[in-house]
């Protein structure tokens, strides 16, 4: 059958042209491009947007130095995907100076610093791509002068610099992009078949909701598997051997801290030769990360002990007062590899590849496998272009320069937070997160002041913007919100805000305030779970008893409901479950200032 044939069957109408299987970065990037060279769209994720990988890695688009000695062509498309995403999202980029020691006790120390000289010599060239700034030499001295944290026993070292993001906000970004170019989107809504015609061909997919359990069909011309680390199972849903998406699953893992450490980040080697960092990241610091393979459970990636030790021991040989700061949590994904046998996993390429299922007897079904957050829009305008051919369609993308939500302007943060009469701060992770679309939630608050409260004094996350994002990001849980906002993130592990939260989330998705009790202690028992290999025993048994007492004070033991009214944004247009005013503000429980839970 030739691909004329197998996307174009007379008589025969389908939902719409094309499915993507997965919210990931790479399945939000596809929606997107799709939508804006026509075609018609429909996403399926089945757990949250940027649940796995994309929303658990290191937090920044680089050009990735170290892929230079043996895969520069990923560098290459980081450093360019990295120029053209600052052009898209500006609000969403922040710049983070690396610092990198030679440390003294290294076999040929000096030779070493040469030669790191003359490799960034090399990477320089890349930088104009991504709007980097040139290396420079320092001695140790002013390696010691630019971070007093620094242990004095190096020979010197570089600098260079590299750019930070928030994935989940640049995969909501893509997502809400999409949507309102029409795509239809299903959150907590996973895929059970993929469905075929009698020859083969793809013909769309029978998917379940899982917060209502509702079922139903979508048939499609096209199909996209682009769930990362899951590619194989999903492949296996349209009847394909695992091996047909093949990947070799690398796990990654990172410790933060509860403030910022340093104001460069620091390359370090590890114990077995690895490069490791710490950086400031947005409010916090960060130490990762790790690469083994990983045979697990995909839907339950946690830290170990091991792995945590295994970071603190190496940052802690070049900026000791790592071992005084408190880690307060860790975050953990699974990379999707390219599969390789024989080689280490820090040595596996991060190149991509778009698998053309047609060879196996699946013509119109895709995998996308491998890639990298930093080079996402162009895997996914490769991926879009196949899609095109097959439809027929000439246009060309233009996701490199048509801006996201929220990068259409840059907006000055602190007008923002004067005009909406809050806190410089409050104001400025507004300005972040959502761009020039921040505007919208301060209009909330202009019709609604109540919303102007603070929610989660940490981040600071307010109602207005919690509200925002169950109506117009498809929030639908308190780690929805989490997720979207970085509520419950901070020292208080959500201690303080959940429950305020879990109370507003029920409301506008039109479930019971015992269900957003039961929201409120899932997420809190899900961060304590998150916690437990950087806390110690002591840490660990207050944790337990303060979890004890929430339980006891919001306790539920019977399941969510399920939740009613529209659940997600409708396009441009308002939302059926808006919050319904005054009265049910008015029926929200009152929070007990000293603990953070309904009085």
């Amino acid at each position: 059958m030739n691909d004329t044939q197998a996307s174009e069957r007379p008589g025969v109408d389908v939902d719409v042209d094309v499915i993507v299987i997965g919210g990931g970065v790479n399945g939000s990037g596809v929606a997107r491009d799709c939508t804006q060279r026509g075609l018609s769209v429909a996403v399926f994720e089945r757990n949250d947007i940027a649940f796995g990988a994309s929303g658990n890695n290191s937090g920044m688009i680089h050009g990735g130095p170290r892929y230079l000695t043996y895969d520069p062509d990923v560098t290459y498309s980081s450093c360019l995907d990295s120029g053209h995403i600052q052009r898209i999202a500006p609000h969403l980029l922040f710049r983070i100076p690396f610092l990198m020691p030679v440390h003294r006790d290294r076999r040929g120390a000096k030779l070493a610093l040469t030669l790191l000289d003359a490799f960034f010599d090399l990477y320089d060239k890349y930088q104009p791509l991504k709007r980097g700034k040139p290396h420079a030499v320092l001695t140790a001295d002013q390696l010691q002068q630019l971070e007093p944290g620094l242990a004095g026993m190096t020979v010197g070292g570089v600098s260079f610099d590299e750019w930070g993001i928030d994935g989940v906000r640049l995969c909501v970004g893509n997502l809400v992009d999409a949507a309102e170019n029409g795509a239809r989107v299903h959150i907590h809504s996973t895929v059970t078949d993929i469905l075929r015609h009698d020859d083969g061909a793809v013909r769309g997919v029978r998917y379940r909701d899982l917060l209502t359990g509702e079922s139903g069909s979508c048939t499609a011309k096209l199909v996209v598997n682009a769930t990362g680390a899951w590619a194989p199972l999903t492949a296996t849903l349209g009847g394909l051997l695992p091996e047909q998406a093949r990947i070799r699953p690398g796990k990654g893992i990172h410790v933060f801290f509860d403030r910022r450490l340093t104001n460069y980040a620091i390359a370090v080697r590890a114990i077995d030769g690895r490069q490791v960092f710490l950086e400031p990241w947005q409010n916090m610091s960060v130490i990762g990360t790790t690469d083994t393979d990983y045979y697990g459970d995909l839907d339950d990636v946690v830290a170990t002990t091991a792995e945590v030790r295994y970071l603190v021991q190496a940052v802690a040989r070049v900026f000791p007062a790592i071992l005084e700061a408190r880690p307060i949590g860790t975050w953990a994904g699974v990379r999707p590899t390219l599969y390789d046998w024989g080689k280490s996993p820090d040595g596996l390429s991060r190149e991509h590849q778009v698998v053309d299922h047609a060879a196996h007897g699946a013509p119109g079904l895709y995998s996308m496998i491998g890639g990298k957050l930093a080079s996402y829009r162009l895997f996914s305008e490769e991926m879009t272009d196949v899609l095109a051919r097959r439809m027929g369609i000439a246009q060309a993308s233009r996701t490199h320069v048509t801006p996201l939500p929220g990068g259409e302007e840059l907006i000055d943060p602190i007008s923002l937070a004067e005009d909406a009469g809050i806190e410089p701060i409050a104001g400025a992770r507004l300005e972040y997160r959502h761009g020039a679309r921040a505007t919208r939630i301060v209009e909330r608050m202009a019709r609604n002041p109540r919303e102007a409260a603070v929610v989660c004094p940490c981040e600071p996350v307010l109602e207005a913007e919690v509200r925002y994002v169950v109506a117009h990001e498809w929030a639908q849980t308190v780690d929805d919100v989490s997720r979207r906002t970085r509520l419950g993130v901070g020292s208080c592990g959500g201690m303080r805000c959940a429950a305020r939260c879990g109370a507003i989330v029920a409301e506008m998705t039109g479930r019971s305030p015992l269900d957003g009790r039961r929201m409120a202690l899932d997420f809190l028992e899900s961060a304590a779970r998150r916690r437990l290999s950087v806390v110690g025993p002591v840490q660990a048994q207050q944790e337990a008893l303060s979890l004890a007492a929430l339980r006891s004070q919001l306790g539920s033991t019977r399941a969510i409901e399920r939740p009613t009214g529209d659940l997600g944004p409708t396009g441009l247009g308002p939302r059926a479950a808006e919050p319904r005013a005054a009265e049910a503000s008015a029926a929200l429980p009152a929070l007990d200032p000293t603990r953070g839970v309904p009085a």
